[in-house]
């Protein structure tokens, strides 16, 4: 699969971790206890998205 770059909005939580989401990929929502773990689990999240979008057109 090739690269894509995607916007991500990252927030704090005020109960510990953070949250990504993307206006550019519906649906893409991921939280993690760290900064790298979120973008990692946005990183697998959009991977899924997009592989379920070409199957499902």
């Amino acid at each position: 699969m090739p690269e894509v770059l995607l916007n991500l909005k990252i927030e704090k939580l005020e109960e510990g971790g953070y949250l990504a989401t993307s206006e550019e990929l519906q649906g893409l929502v991921a939280q993690g206890r760290t900064m790298a773990e979120t973008l990692e689990i946005a990183q697998d999240v959009a991977r899924k998205l997009i592989e379920s979008y070409q199957e499902h057109g």
